[in-house]
C-alpha cells in the first residue's frame, strides 16, 4: 500500500489535505490555510521543473545550458556576455561556467572569442543555433503553460500573477540572499 492509498509499490504523495492533516496532528499550531497555500506552491513548483526539464531532454540541452542560453536572449541583441557576467548572472563560480561554455561551444550553441577591442576579455555569444534552440524551448513551455492554466480566466491569471509577485517581494525583501542555489546552503 502507498501513501495516497495505491498500490503501485511505488511510494506516493499523500494528497494535500492528508498531508496538512499529519502536520496539524504533530504541530497543533499549523496554519492550515497557510500551510495548503505553501504545499501546493512547492509541488507545482516541483512539477513544473520535471516537466520543463523533460522538454529540455527532449530538445537535446540541458538545464544549465537552458540557463545560460536564457540569460543571453534576455540581454538582448547581439546576445554576448563575459564569461564572468555570465557566471555572476547564473551564481556560478567562474571556473563551473567555463566547464559550461566549453560544452556549448562544443555543442556549437555559443561561441567564444577574444574582445576586438580588448584582446584580454572573452565573448560569449548566441549562436543561430543556440537561439534556435531557446526559441524552440520556448514555444514547448508556451503549450504547457497555456495548458497549465487553461481553467483560469483572464482576470484570475492576472490575479494570481500579481498575488504571487507580492509573495515574492516579501521572500525577496525577507531573504535578499535567496536568489542563489539551494547547493549554497550544503556549505
Amino acid at each position: 500500500m502507498t501513501a495516497a492509498g495505491g498500490s503501485t509499490g511505488e511510494p506516493q504523495e499523500l494528497d494535500l489535505d492528508a498531508q496538512i492533516a499529519a502536520y496539524q496532528r504533530e504541530f497543533p499550531e499549523v496554519d492550515p490555510q497557510v500551510e495548503k497555500v505553501v504545499t501546493a506552491l512547492g509541488r507545482l513548483n516541483r512539477r513544473m521543473n520535471v516537466a520543463y526539464g523533460r522538454q529540455l531532454v527532449d530538445l537535446g540541452i540541458s538545464n544549465s545550458e537552458w540557463e545560460v542560453l536564457k540569460a543571453l536572449v534576455v540581454v538582448g541583441s547581439p546576445y554576448r556576455l563575459g564569461p564572468g557576467d555570465l557566471a555572476k548572472r547564473l551564481g556560478l563560480t567562474p571556473a563551473a561556467m567555463t566547464h559550461r561554455i566549453d560544452r556549448m561551444v562544443a555543442e556549437g550553441l555559443v561561441t567564444r572569442e577574444r574582445d576586438e577591442s580588448n584582446r584580454v576579455r572573452v565573448i560569449v555569444e548566441l549562436t543561430d543555433e543556440g537561439r534556435e534552440k531557446w526559441l524552440e524551448t520556448m514555444r514547448l513551455a508556451a503549450v504547457f503553460e497555456d495548458d497549465l492554466l487553461q481553467d483560469l480566466s483572464p482576470v484570475e491569471r492576472s490575479l494570481l500573477g500579481e498575488i504571487l509577485i507580492r509573495l515574492l517581494r516579501r521572500v525577496e525583501t525577507s531573504q535578499p540572499d535567496a536568489g542563489g542555489r539551494l547547493e549554497d546552503l550544503d556549505d
